[in-house]
């Protein structure tokens, strides 16, 4: 399986006139070896070449883990002093004969160490954006890939049922958020969860990407609960709203809007369909009942190894949804100083259509 992704990652490059790609610790790297390490101030880097072994340079007391790679890769490592890592990087571009050519990297993750450290070892190089490539390598994912999402997926909803009983006045969103991580890690998640749960109440959950707090719980708040597992590498992330107690007509409206919208978004998915199609069917929902204002983010992102990764589900994008490709429909409405409502599911293309891998309930659960 990994030769074979490796093996894609190689046509891909050939097909943008790339010399080779330098991938620092991330998911294309797992991807492509099932190794995980994590970006520190001491560089990890695979440089891949056709015709040639990968190499991976990388700090001698992570060395160990190079032998369980599902890719054979030929391997440098350096000790604790900074002094001696050019050398070993330059030994390592020196092994695949690189000195000149283009560099595939990835944009939002090499940092300028690693740049710096290529660019003084081989002047020649010219670094250029990979996204052509890395984009497209894990954009479709194949039948094990979906299978680890499903268990994520399980694993997190059973997870929020677990946690449900404790939602009432009085606990913290914090408090909140832990019993949802114990919950999740009880029921199978890796440790290294997608991201750190959000738990926002009252007005916190007019913000979309707010942060728990020790604010309590009160009757008529609305709880935008968005929370993610991770299962063998892969990874789940939903969002289901709450009200504590009573609410007020308006905002019993905003979450009526929010459900019909989501219905609409999951309806809209087909193979072939553009993304940006996804996001039109949600926001006409939401700007036909007078909130277009307040639904300020684009419909969804796709899942995988990342939380947000390709394809993005935004009005422009022409991306045609194929077969394996998973994403997220997550519209939401946000009234400042009052609260918000967000309904995420995961969808997978499947040559039947597109299918929701989440069913936890959509209606409006009220807890007191």
């Amino acid at each position: 399986m990994t030769s074979l992704r490796y093996q894609r990652l190689l046509d891909l490059m050939h097909a943008n006139g790339a010399d080779c790609a330098v991938i620092n610790p991330g998911a294309t790297l797992t991807y492509l070896t099932g190794l995980h390490f994590h970006l520190m101030e001491r560089p990890t880097l695979l440089i891949c070449k056709a015709g040639q072994q990968p190499v991976l340079v990388l700090p001698a007391l992570e060395l160990g883990k190079a032998n369980s790679s599902l890719l054979p890769l030929k391997t440098f490592s350096f000790g604790d002093d900074p002094a001696a890592w050019p050398g070993v990087i330059q030994l390592a571009l020196n092994s695949l004969s690189l000195e000149k050519g283009k560099v595939l990297v990835e944009p939002t993750r090499l940092r300028f160490m690693e740049i710096d450290f290529v660019q003084k070892a081989a002047p020649g190089l010219q670094f250029v954006n990979g996204d052509a490539v890395f984009n497209n390598l894990r954009l479709q994912k194949d039948a094990g890939e979906i299978k680890a999402m499903r268990k994520a997926v399980e694993i997190a909803q059973t997870a929020l049922a677990a946690t449900l009983p404790v939602l009432r006045p009085g606990i913290t969103e914090i408090e909140v958020a832990s019993h949802l991580t114990i919950e999740m890690l009880k029921g199978g998640s890796a440790t290294e969860l997608p991201f750190q749960p959000i738990v926002a109440a009252g007005p916190n959950s007019a913000n979309p990407h707010a942060v728990p707090t020790d604010r309590k719980l009160q009757n008529g708040d609305l709880v935008v609960i968005d929370w993610g597992a991770a299962y063998e590498d892969y990874y789940s992330d939903l969002t289901r709203t709450f009200a504590i107690g009573s609410i007020s007509d308006e905002l019993r409206r905003v979450y009526n809007t929010v459900k019909a919208a989501n219905e609409a978004g999951r309806k809209a998915g087909q193979p072939e369909v553009e993304a940006g199609d996804v996001d039109r069917a949600a926001r006409q929902v939401i700007e036909a009942a007078g909130y277009g204002a307040y639904f300020t983010h684009r419909t969804g992102h796709g899942l995988g190894m990342e939380a947000h990764e390709p394809p993005y589900m935004f009005g422009a994008n022409t991306l045609p949804l194929n077969l394996g490709m998973v994403y997220t429909v997550e519209p939401g409405i946000y009234l400042p100083g009052v609260g918000g409502v967000r309904i995420e599911d995961n969808i997978v293309v499947t040559a039947q259509g597109c299918e929701s891998l989440s069913d936890f309930p959509r209606e409006l659960q009220i807890l007191s």
